[in-house]
């Protein structure tokens, strides 16, 4: 069955919760009101999920990347007034599937098909979110290429195989980036496809003009955004990404949340899900996640609150503007060679007068990158030997392993926010510097 868009323009934006019942077959609305999803990416892990804190920062809508877990998943979603993208896991050629091995793709439909009609009949469920990323390749050059077509062949068999048995909640896919090509060609092989959705970062400044570019015809929402994505940042002679503190990133959401989203007046934008609603290792264990290994929340959180309910928290987060390791910044690409004490520096203030406290930590790099967002190995805690302490200011020893470090530092207030920041270093000879 081939939704409307008309259809969908009264699914997605005549509700300010999604009800559904069926009766004789049909959908019953309710509460004829617009509603626009302020949603987040949710993690696995029950306990840093933060529901409670969700719902008071105003979001509606929760995502995933999978039905791992989707009872508990939409239990909370009650209990929070929240609505559910639910993911659908499908095999990515970027993980090594392949889409030419028809008994493996006929087990992946029959494995889908149990999920579907498992979830199907949940009231919370808003859409279906087959699969992540399944554009995302790339060639032995390290460029985007395309996917065999087959991968979309099989969208469109799980699509309709959804249209059949539950003609209540749209279908999407999600897009790594704004790709033309990709999105014309996943059109050709999956036009059953109700809803595009994009994962942009830094793109998300100019989400109105990219999807412009596209000509599209039916609705369109951002699954995954949020701080600049490591592969969008300046990068070491050493090949390490550059992160922001946490207060540029903070800075630079609002600023692509005004511009992508709130001045997006495209009728066909249905809204956005934040990145990521838990933590995550991804180059450092601070670049994607929300909230720290122990729980605590930075600024974008705050300004995701502002984003959704007009006002800041009453607590703000600590803010780390800038961090030096020996008087020199990341980007002066830092390589420690006769240095027997290294002096790390840290810039960072409170909004609230808030009294803060300082924790300091050396780890290793990434030994294997990930890629796509799958698993990567939290790299190993290096010992440091810290000479003087100051909180915004330390005096260490230069590790003694020739190899690249990078030094991160947190920063608590006393009501469970915190401030981030890190800076990567060389210890050794470099021979291209």
């Amino acid at each position: 069955m081939k939704f409307k868009s008309k259809f969908f323009y009264c699914l997605f934006f005549l509700l300010p919760i999604f009800s559904v019942a069926q009766d004789n077959s049909r959908l019953n609305l309710f509460n004829q009101e617009h509603f626009f999803i302020k949603g987040v990416g949710i993690d696995n892990n029950v306990g840093i999920n933060r529901y409670e804190l969700l719902e008071k920062s105003g979001a509606n809508a929760i995502r995933t990347w999978s039905t791992y877990n989707g009872e508990a998943k939409f239990d909370s979603a009650r209990k929070y007034n929240l609505k559910v993208a639910l993911g659908i896991a499908v095999h990515q050629e970027l993980h090594g599937f392949d889409y030419n091995d028809e008994k493996a793709v006929a087990k992946q439909f029959e494995e889908i098909k149990a999920q579907v009609l498992k979830y199907k009949d949940e009231p919370e469920l808003l859409c279906w979110v087959v699969g992540n990323e399944l554009n995302l390749l790339f060639d032995d050059n390290g460029n985007l290429t395309l996917v065999n077509p087959k991968v979309y062949d099989a969208l469109e068999e799980i699509i309709q195989f959804i249209h059949s048995v539950d003609p209540i909640h749209p279908v999407t896919t999600t897009f790594a980036g704004i790709t033309k090509e990709h999105v014309e060609v996943a059109l050709i092989g999956a036009p059953s496809l109700d809803i595009i959705s994009f994962q942009v970062y830094g793109d998300l400044l100019v989400l109105p003009q990219r999807v412009k570019e596209l000509g599209l015809k039916i609705p369109y929402m951002v699954t995954e955004y949020g701080a600049v994505g490591h592969w969008e940042r300046p990068i070491t002679p050493w090949d390490r990404e550059i992160e922001e503190t946490s207060f540029e990133k903070g800075v630079g959401l609002a600023h692509r949340i005004q511009k992508g989203i709130v001045e997006n007046k495209d009728p066909l934008f249905l809204g956005t899900f934040a990145f990521y609603w838990g933590q995550k290792q991804e180059r450092t264990p601070t670049w994607y996640g929300l909230f720290t290994p122990d729980g605590r929340s930075d600024d974008r959180i705050d300004e995701l609150t502002k984003y959704w309910t007009g006002k800041y928290p009453e607590n703000r987060a600590p803010s780390v503007k800038s961090i030096t390791l020996n008087n020199k910044k990341a980007t002066d690409f830092i390589v420690i060679r006769d240095e027997n004490t290294l002096t790390a520096s840290i810039d960072a203030s409170d909004i609230d007068g808030d009294a803060l406290r300082f924790h300091w930590e050396l780890m290793e790099e990434v030994k294997v990158k990930s890629q796509g967002g799958a698993f990567e190995q939290v790299p190993p805690i290096v010992e440091i030997k810290i000479s003087e302490n100051k909180g915004t200011t330390i005096t260490f020893k230069t590790p003694k392993m020739e190899g690249d470090y990078r030094l991160f530092v947190y920063v608590y207030d006393e009501k469970g926010k915190v401030g981030t920041a890190n800076i990567p270093f060389y210890v050794g000879e470099l021979k291209d510097l």
